[in-house]
């Protein structure tokens, strides 16, 4: 199974100490499992993952505290998160007790998106973490928290592991004993662009990158603790480095040990890069059987943990026109915020990119349609700005797995009439752009078949090629204006005589009776196929 509790809360107090959270009300089991985070939104509550860790953002008053906290432990949430300070009155204590929900208190300064990832990366094992047992101070090559612990044990030093573009990625639980510059860091999860612009003019990055050994680095304006700092490589690849925050240079001793730490620091980037390529190749082959329906699909949607009720499939694509790599990479780094997205929505969705598209599925609880679908599509799109090249199509609601390929046609229907830029719209579902659908597919039919549009609209389009004349542009004006003689006249800048005369030479040179309802149908269409474009919601 991909989906399971994987951490406990006796785990994260120790990993993230005084530096995040704080115990306001409740008694910690350590054992007690945590299986996922939540965002408590009261306008669109969750579906709770089970033993759900919820942040409570914005919420402030004791009554309201106290409502959320017996709301979530009904669901079966081990803790609340909300902002210090916490007035945690009797009304609150109550709450907790009835419940046995633990009220967490975030410290002030630190961003709600940032301890949501910080969480979650926490609560993400890794698969591979004891492929070969190396262990430093009991800590496994998996633990990438617990392995910062250990050197910060061996150092007596906070430590932090960070990326080549210096995001944090993992820290030990003793930052309180840091200065103020380390401590911005990891709440922020990033080093300061102030200070990384202090290091790139010093070349510290330069000497840090060419050395095995350690580097130590003072004077650093505002930072008050001296730093220490070794490359983390394997081969010749460099992977990221790993710093400590010291009060003089290091013991030799010490110094072998930092050495010694970074090589197995390395092998776990490898492992967890590795195990993410892994996962994520398996998530999007189950998730193709799952699409694909068969005598696989149940299996795959119980490896994947989603519900086998109601759900309903999205495809999110990129409308093309650029470099194909571009267009790739577009679409892998939306690959991941989508599944972000949807993953917040609901703890058993499942996103993967495809064949060139990228597909979400949405467990649909109660009463939920297929519009609770299409709200999630849109509010990620606000979310990535506006950007009209990336539209999402909704299929229909399946009612179990075995009705997940035909959502999943729907999806990919809806999403090619968005790209080809006739809905007015990035997200809609199938049935939205029927018509628009059927058309482009008879389209491909004509270019199977290799028909070409032989009606009035080829016959008028041949002889404004031959003669210069505007005849096509003049029928589709009056067909989008239902014929209304003042109106077309006014949005093609011509006279109402002259508009006359085009008209009649229309019906002579296309050989189309404008009168007759079925020859403005064909007339429509046509210029439809041709991809002369005519409103069709206009008449």
């Amino acid at each position: 199974m991909l989906h399971r509790p994987r951490a406990t809360l006796g785990r994260l107090l120790d990993e993230l100490g005084t530096t995040l959270l704080e115990v306001v009300a409740g008694r910690v089991a350590p054992g007690t499992p945590v299986g996922g985070v939540a965002i408590h939104d009261r306008l669109d509550p969750p579906v709770l993952p089970e033993h759900a860790l919820v942040l409570g953002i914005g919420l402030h008053q004791p009554a309201e505290i106290a409502d959320v906290l017996r709301e979530v432990g009904a669901a079966g949430a081990v803790g609340l998160v909300v902002r210090v300070p916490v007035d945690a009155d009797a009304e609150v204590g109550a709450a907790v007790t009835a419940t046995g929900t633990i009220l967490f208190g975030l410290t002030r300064g630190a961003s709600w998106a940032q301890v949501a990832a910080l969480l979650r990366s926490l609560l993400a094992a890794d698969d591979l973490a004891d492929a070969d047992g190396e262990t430093l101070a009991g800590a496994t090559a998996g633990d990438l928290f617990a392995l910062a612990g250990a050197v910060s044990t061996l150092l007596g030093a906070p430590v932090t592991i960070e990326d080549l573009n210096s995001r944090v990625l993992a820290f030990s639980a003793n930052q309180d004993k840091a200065d103020d510059p380390r401590k911005e860091t990891v709440l922020g999860q990033q080093v300061p662009e102030r200070y990384l612009r202090e290091l790139e003019q010093r070349g510290i990055f330069r000497q840090l990158y060419g050395s095995d050994r350690p580097v130590y680095i003072t004077g650093l304006p505002g930072v008050a603790l001296p730093r220490v700092a070794i490359r983390v490589r394997a081969g010749d690849e460099i992977l990221g480095s790993m710093w400590a925050a010291v009060t003089g240079p290091l013991s030799p001793e010490r110094e072998r040990a930092f050495v010694d730490s970074a090589r197995l620091v390395s092998l776990h980037l490898l492992r967890r890069r590795a195990g993410a390529d892994v996962e994520r190749r398996l998530r999007t082959e189950l998730l193709a059987t799952l699409l694909e329906g068969g005598p696989g699909a149940a299996h795959a949607a119980g490896r994947l943990g989603v519900a086998t009720g109601p759900a309903c499939v999205l495809a999110l694509g990129v409308r093309g026109g650029g470099e194909e790599s571009r267009v790739e990479a577009e679409l892998q780094r939306l690959s991941g915020a989508f599944a972000l997205h949807l993953s917040a929505v609901h703890p058993r969705s499942v996103a993967a990119l495809i064949g060139g598209m990228v597909y979400g599925l949405i467990p649909l609880a109660g009463r939920e349609t297929d519009q609770r679908a299409v709200a999630i599509a849109r509010g990620f799109l606000d979310r990535i700005g506006d950007r009209t090249e990336i539209a999402i199509g909704i299929g229909r609601v399946a009612g179990d797995a075995t009705e997940l390929p035909r959502s999943r046609a729907d999806a990919e229907r809806a999403l090619r009439v968005l790209l080809a830029g006739r809905a007015g719209t990035r997200a809609a579902r199938a049935e939205d752009v029927q018509i628009a659908a059927l058309l482009l597919e008879l389209g491909d039919l004509m270019a199977a078949e290799q028909q070409e549009p032989a009606g009035p609209v080829a016959r008028l389009a041949a002889y404004d090629a031959g003669h210069r004349s505007d005849l096509v542009a003049t029928l589709r004006t009056w067909l989008d204006e239902l014929g209304d003689m003042q109106a077309t006249a006014a949005a093609l800048h011509i006279h109402r005589n002259t508009l006359r005369y085009r008209l009649e030479r229309i019906a002579e040179i296309g050989g189309i009776d404008l009168a007759d309802p079925e020859a403005r149908f064909a007339a429509m269409l046509e210029l439809r196929l041709t991809g002369l474009p005519v409103d069709m919601n206009r008449g």
